[in-house]
């Protein structure tokens, strides 16, 4: 008999602090009796939501599950930063600009963002949730300004505009004399991650879909022309399953010794007064991601998103055993410290109320795995960093090969390459760190 068991369920290090500064749920929907469903999704983060809601309108009236291993939201899905970016953003180059197609990608990464926006428009989700405010690439140097630059003329190349804000430009959106530059892009809607991902899971439970939480997968096993998927109180028989998991789907044995598990950190501070504000000046909301992939990604948040607040983005770990550790968590929030007070001099010392690490997925050639695994088993994962646009082109994908359906998103990602195999360990990890730490000072100030 054919099975995939899960060596290991998702484990979190520090609260989803952006699900922490909304209002409580109900209390979890958990899955605790047996049930028959045409198809089953492992995963409820941005790929499992939008596979389930792609499923309904290709196949009205078919019996849907999501299971996801914890609360909606409080997994990976709710640990990001909240951009939704259209424009190339390739996190393993020197300055974003990305490789292959980029009209596809972009095209498609549009798709992405107008499928959101649908969501947000039907299940009646807070418009804050979803602002379409674009984005800035923040340089706070010369050699970043160049980054910036040359991303500027890669962006013309391919027919898309920018727009370069000098250092007072910086001061008066961000309240920060840190910056000499910026690049801002219009495409990118900053999501109130966790808001979009709750809102979204009520939409699907009114529209009839099984949306189930604190259920995490235990395995799979064939059962004659379908699956049985085993959960710690219940069983679901699927004529279909979809791994929606992102990097958990090595867990199950698949892509073993492809994937690289890295963990991103942030902290989000204290909710400031309006003194405060005042002292800080800028703008209400904005985000700054760093000319260099490697910096400091900066976001402010005002009362319609969850408080006024400012998150602090910066230091990776890689970790094949996917969780990050207590010490690395202690250490990376010292960094964001010094990090804030060098942005934010006239708010030295305020203090941070959350920090957590939320788990990436990569894979070293860039490649994602959307694709079918097996007769009736199918993959939206591996989203390279890109979580909220990504993932949800490779759920939609999956949902589409699922249902027997082509579309620009099935043909760009089943035409991509496996992931490209990993050195032995322990070298991978030991290189992996070291490459990641060097990366991390030759950023520097950004």
């Amino acid at each position: 008999m054919t099975n995939y068991t899960a060596r290991r369920t998702p484990l979190h290090r520090g609260p989803a602090a952006w699900s922490a500064i909304l209002p409580g749920q109900p209390a979890p929907v958990v899955l605790d009796a047996d049930q028959t469903v045409d198809f089953a999704l492992i995963g409820g983060g941005f790929a499992g939501l939008s596979a389930a809601r792609r499923l309904q309108q290709l196949n009205p009236g078919a019996r849907i599950a999501v299971l996801e291993a914890s609360r909606l939201a409080e997994g990976a899905s709710g640990r990001n930063s909240g951009f939704m970016i259209d424009l190339p953003h390739e996190l393993q180059s020197d300055d974003y600009a990305g490789h292959g197609d980029d009209r596809a990608m972009i095209d498609m990464n549009r798709g992405a963002i107008a499928f959101a926006a649908d969501v947000v428009a039907d299940y009646g989700i807070d418009p804050n949730f979803f602002d379409r405010a674009g984005k800035v690439n923040g340089a706070a140097s010369e050699k970043a300004d160049a980054l910036n630059r040359s991303y500027a003329e890669h962006l013309k190349t391919i027919g898309e505009g920018s727009e370069y804000l000098d250092a007072r430009a910086m001061t008066e959106l961000t309240g920060s004399r840190h910056y000499v530059s910026g690049l801002y892009t219009p495409g990118t809607v900053m999501l109130q991650p966790a808001g979009y991902i709750r809102g979204f899971g009520e939409g699907l439970r009114r529209h009839g879909v099984g949306v189930y939480e604190n259920t995490p997968v235990l395995g799979i096993d064939r059962q004659g022309k379908g699956w049985l998927v085993k959960t710690p109180k219940a069983r679901v028989t699927a004529a279909k399953v979809i791994f929606t998991n992102n990097g958990q789907l090595e867990s199950f044995g698949f892509a073993k010794n492809r994937l690289m598990h890295v963990f991103l950190y942030a902290s989000m501070s204290v909710e400031m007064d309006a003194a405060t504000c005042a002292r800080l000046g800028g703008a209400p909301r904005w985000g700054i991601t760093p000319s260099d992939p490697m910096g400091t990604t900066m976001r402010r948040i005002d009362s319609g998103q969850g408080g006024n607040r400012i998150i602090t983005r910066t230091c990776a770990t890689f970790e094949p055993g996917m969780v990050a550790s207590e010490a690395s968590l202690r250490r990376t929030a010292a960094v964001h410290r010094q990090k804030f007070d060098d942005r934010f001099p006239q708010l030295r010392g305020a203090k941070m109320e959350f920090v957590w690490a939320g788990h990436l997925c990569l894979s070293k050639n860039a490649v994602a795995v959307m694709r079918q695994l097996d007769d009736g088993l199918y993959a939206g994962c591996v989203q390279n960093g890109l979580g909220t646009a990504r993932g949800t082109l490779t759920g939609i994908g999956a949902a589409e090969l699922a249902s027997g359906v082509q579309s620009a998103i099935t043909r760009h990602f089943t035409a991509e390459a496996e992931p490209a195999r990993l050195p032995p360990q322990p070298f991978s990890t030991i290189g992996a760190n070291v490459f990641l730490r060097w990366k991390e000072w030759r950023a520097a100030a950004e």
